[in-house]
């Protein structure tokens, strides 16, 4: 098995922010650049929060081209999904031509997927793949709701190195049970990675070896902080550290992390607004508000610059 960029740490996910229906470079270099300066693991571009699914493929290989020339030494994760397996398999010829580190691959779908069909889909990306290849399991977006089963015949392909899993609640022993119970099915050198911030520190806690972090595409110092606690075996200070972290995962699970983190970046002045795109809407003024109490807030305590 291929190792993959940030088997171990903070993968960031940042927001590709779209103005007048096109990428709005300057600020989404500016984001790449600020991430990358806080030390983050990798960089994760065109997941769900970098609205892969509502770009062309020029305007994708735009963005990973953008992302590598402004990440430093921070290697890049690409978003290559799509309903359709041949436009898959351009995504995954774009990303490694501009020098990505790795790709992110969702069984995205509007027919059913068979577990065969989705086990397919994999074998035919990781025949065409040079570089590592993370499956991204998210149920909620996609309707495909993988087996440990079917994650197990997946992690035997060559390329696969890791499973970004869908988040667990309960704590930490039921993170455990969940991580070991599927390490159990893998390939002994896939990583098992978490989503849902939320759950992150529980996760990270639990086993997980990395967080694929939304939150880290525009506040990486506080994610950054959980994971180096965790590091440090100080498991208290981490989950303390995602308890003062609250406000924003209420409002994550209120809203959605989508609509949240774009309405965080443009009050932090990361981004213009309106950013994201049509049809999908900005929060309401009401829950603008709330974003900006949450902010207010953090800087309260010292989580972020005032």
């Amino acid at each position: 098995m291929t190792s993959t960029p940030g088997r171990r740490g903070l993968s960031a996910f940042p927001l590709t922010p779209i103005t007048q229906d096109a990428v709005d470079e300057a600020a989404f270099v500016g984001i790449v650049e600020r991430v990358a300066a806080t030390g983050v693991d990798s960089i994760t571009v065109l997941g769900s929060t970098g609205s892969y699914a509502y770009l062309d493929r020029a305007e994708r290989r735009q963005v990973v081209e953008l992302t590598i020339s402004a990440a430093g030494a921070a290697p890049v994760l690409a978003g290559i999904g799509h309903v359709r397996t041949r436009e898959v398999l351009r995504h995954l010829d774009d990303a490694q031509t501009a020098g990505a580190a790795g790709v992110l691959l969702a069984p995205v779908t509007y027919q059913g997927l068979t577990d065969d069909e989705v086990y397919e889909l994999f074998a035919d990306v990781d025949a065409a793949s040079s570089v590592p290849v993370v499956v991204y399991d998210n149920p909620g977006t996609t309707q495909v709701s993988f087996s440990d089963e079917l994650h197990g015949r997946i992690s035997e392909l060559e390329h696969v190195a890791a499973i970004k899993i869908p988040p667990v609640t309960g704590g930490v022993d039921a993170v455990r049970a969940r991580v070991d119970s599927l390490r159990a099915r893998l390939a002994p050198e896939v990583a098992v990675g978490i989503s849902g911030d939320q759950a992150a520190a529980d996760a990270l806690v639990a086993g997980c070896d990395t967080w694929y972090s939304v939150l880290a595409g525009t506040l990486p110092g506080p994610c950054r902080a959980i994971v180096d606690a965790v590091t440090a075996d100080d498991a208290a200070q981490a989950q303390h550290l995602s308890r003062q972290l609250d406000p924003l995962w209420r409002l994550f699970v209120a809203h959605g992390s989508y609509r949240v983190v774009s309405a965080l970046a443009e009050e932090l002045g990361l981004v213009r607004g309106p950013n994201l795109p049509r049809p999908v809407l900005p929060l309401d003024d009401g829950s603008r508000a709330d974003v900006r109490a949450a902010l207010t807030s953090l800087r309260e305590e010292g989580l972020v610059e005032p």
